[in-house]
């Protein structure tokens, strides 16, 4: 099949793959989440539900369902299509990295961090996962854990705002004024919205 040239000419081929193979769990697959793309969320959903009849182990496509979910406003919903991915697949650090943003959200802490740690050991590039389990260990009151994680996230990815972020307020809680600051003034740089009480905090200090 030639390469599509835009997300029109792709979802016309997807079409067409389905029409000749209308079990191919991938093409119904592809064709979600270029739907999801153009926001036709209810279209999406039938095609990564077939995707899922034709594939059960297509961990992605309850990825994909999860994220539908959350653009609803579901929290509770993305949260059990993330566990039927980890199930369908145990080591896909996607699926576990969005159980445990989830979890974060909804403030349990204990579970978000278990299924952070998983995300971050089956895949340990994932910057974004560990800058979110820096920060549940940071709720939680584990703060060198939380500056060490952090440190791992911008080892991957130095201009990562969140981790300075996420630093600059561990620094404080330790009270190192110095690095607190630095971090701190890294994150404003690269254009994070550091909450206005830190902001006000570090002032204090540079005075």
């Amino acid at each position: 099949m030639a390469k599509a040239k835009d997300a029109d000419e792709f979802i016309a081929q997807q079409r067409q793959a389905i029409a000749q193979n209308p079990e191919c769990g991938n093409s119904h697959y592809n064709l979600g989440v270029a739907l999801m793309g153009q926001k036709k969320y209810d279209e999406a959903e039938k095609h990564l539900n077939e995707a899922i009849e034709n594939s059960p182990s297509l961990a992605e496509a309850y990825v994909a369902l999860g994220g539908i979910a959350l653009q609803h406003g579901d929290l509770d919903g993305c949260l059990r299509q993330n566990q039927t991915a980890v199930k369908a697949r145990p080591g896909f650090s996607e699926g576990w990295g969005n159980i445990g943003f989830i979890q974060l959200q909804k403030g349990n802490l204990d579970e978000a961090i278990k299924a952070l740690q998983k995300a971050t050991t089956f895949n340990f590039r994932y910057v974004q996962a560990f800058a979110n389990l820096a920060n549940a260990y940071l709720l939680k009151g584990m703060i060198d854990e939380s500056i060490e994680t952090n440190q791992k996230a911008l080892e991957l990815h130095p201009d990562f705002a969140p981790a300075h972020n996420n630093l600059a307020i561990a620094y404080l809680e330790k009270g190192e004024t110095k690095a607190a600051i630095e971090h701190c003034e890294r994150a404003v740089a690269l254009g994070y919205e550091v909450p206005p009480e830190i902001l006000k905090e570090i002032e204090k200090l540079k005075k």
